[in-house]
């Protein structure tokens, strides 16, 4: 039987590692030791930095990474990874990204993650994510429940099915065939967060396939606190405002809500029970704020960056 890295083998010299970072912290050390890890390693990895402080450059040069800087203030999830993808060398066809807080979980993560694209029709493949050992119980579920341990490849036809979920992907660990990526557009530096699925949306929409690699894997959670699940959810309604056509083609997100917070219920009762109220409220402020985001364009500017966490999106 191969080993898992063996469908890696043809794509590593054709593939290039895109990190966009800003102040990456204590993880960082650990982010390094994985990316450095992988067999085989990727032709390329590229930092894009928005002017990190904390010392963190230092680090990421002497692991042979090299370092772009992105001036922070012009900072864009979608547009500052399109930067990157436009400066790419010819010959690289497949580009790998993941966020700073994203550590790769075995040598081979990148090379399963890689083996989607042997399926010609595949465009986009992201992995799984199970939580940080620091993470909290609600944190945990909402890994759990996002990244099952089942493969899946998404296509068009599935979108009744599926809903807004059909085009579900995350840039904390994905990977894009190139050609369909600039067939596409790129990425759009017009959303305040969601570039991924926005993507992955318009991928879909012209006949390429999306594919959930379970046997990749990265250690990435975040244990929000009520202020940032707020402003989170926030943008989250100002994007699917702002990006309406999504919800036209792929309907609404309320169906998935509604399952999330009964598998909530069930996870927090058998781990965590005490943490059910905070779960609750936590779901009561999710639906105020994005229903505060989906009617951004009647609240002030000055409103609007206070209850975003993207602030710099409103200057």
């Amino acid at each position: 039987m191969p080993s898992p890295s063996q469908p890696f083998l043809s794509f590593s010299e054709m593939t290039a590692v895109l990190v966009p970072t800003y102040n990456p912290g204590t993880l960082w050390v650990d982010f390094l030791s994985g990316l450095q890890a992988q067999t085989p390693a990727p032709a390329l990895c590229w930092v894009l930095d928005s002017e990190s402080t904390d010392g963190s450059l230092a680090k990421t040069t002497q692991a042979g990474l090299v370092v772009h800087t992105v001036q922070r203030k012009q900072f864009n999830h979608g547009g500052t990874r399109q930067w990157g993808v436009e400066r790419l060398p010819a010959g690289v066809e497949f580009v790998v990204f993941l966020t700073q807080d994203a550590v790769l979980a075995g040598p081979e993560a990148l090379g399963h993650l890689l083996s989607g694209f042997a399926d010609p029709e595949v465009a986009a493949v992201y992995g799984r994510q199970t939580p940080h050992p620091q993470a909290s119980a609600i944190a945990a579920h909402a890994r759990h429940f996002n990244y099952p341990a089942q493969c899946q490849t998404r296509r068009w036809s599935d979108k009744d099915r599926l809903g807004l979920k059909a085009c579900f992907l995350s840039n904390a660990f994905a990977a894009y065939r190139l050609s369909a990526l600039r067939a596409v557009g790129g990425f759009s530096p017009r959303v305040i967060l969601g570039e991924d699925t926005h993507l992955a949306a318009r991928l879909l929409q012209q006949g390429h396939a999306i594919r959930y690699e379970a046997q990749a894997l990265v250690y990435h959670s975040h244990n929000y606190s009520l202020t940032s699940e707020f402003a989170r959810y926030f943008d989250t309604g100002v994007f699917h405002h702002d990006e309406n056509w999504m919800i036209q083609n792929y309907g609404k997100a309320g169906r998935e809500g509604l399952r999330f917070l009964k598998s909530e219920i069930r996870f927090l009762l058998h781990h965590a029970p005490w943490r059910l109220p905070e779960a609750l409220v936590r779901t009561a402020l999710k639906v105020l704020a994005y229903r505060l985001g989906r009617s951004h364009m009647r609240l002030p500017v000055g409103l609007k960056k206070q209850l975003s966490m993207h602030k710099g999106f409103w200057v």
